[in-house]
């Protein structure tokens, strides 16, 4: 994974569920197909519409609810990032385990409209939105968790730092293994 990211944006509200993100009939899929049911009931069809490299934005409490592995799904979808002006902190945790990067930018969402593309850097915490000009800077991430997003999350970071077999390395960034060990806010 990258720690800076840019694409399109895609705007949604305040208090995003993950039972909306993630529906329960999907819970039984596998990713791929999983996830082409993100925010089935939010915005259908979104699906068909996003493509690789977009980013999905919010606003406020953005992932509140269960510890559904929605994030695992972004990152089957080919979602580069995720913003918005306040995430829920366990679905923030479930994102970085992922290894999908994740940034908190007041106001997000009047800075940015649907459509704007937005270039986001999690080293130093700069965004721009490219479409109008408007840029600033937010605090950056610790360390630690910008080293767990870089290594594609907190299984293939053990693997790489040998707690893990190393021929695990690879397995352990599928959306399969990430979606059934996600949950716990480790």
């Amino acid at each position: 994974m990258t720690l800076n990211f840019s694409g399109k944006v895609w705007v949604f509200g305040d208090n995003l569920n993950t039972d909306a993100m993630y529906p329960a009939f999907a819970m039984k899929m596998e990713p791929a197909e999983a996830a082409k049911h993100i925010f089935y009931e939010v915005r259908p069809g979104w699906t068909d519409q996003v493509s690789p490299g977009d980013i999905v934005l919010a606003g406020k409490n953005f992932g509140l609810g269960s510890s559904r592995p929605v994030a695992s799904l972004f990152i089957e979808l080919g979602v580069a990032g995720l913003v918005a002006e306040e995430f829920n902190s366990l679905f923030f945790r479930n994102a970085v385990n992922a290894g999908l990067p994740a940034i908190t930018i007041p106001h997000a969402t009047t800075v940015f409209s649907e459509g704007d593309i937005g270039a986001f850097n999690l080293t130093d915490g700069g965004w721009r939105n490219d479409s109008t000009g408007e840029s600033g800077m937010v605090p950056k991430l610790p360390d630690l968790i910008l080293e767990i997003i870089e290594s594609g999350g907190v299984m293939p970071r053990l693997a790489a730092q040998g707690y893990l077999p190393a021929e695990l390395g690879e397995l352990l960034r599928s959306s399969a293994v990430a979606m059934r060990g996600a949950g716990s806010g480790a």
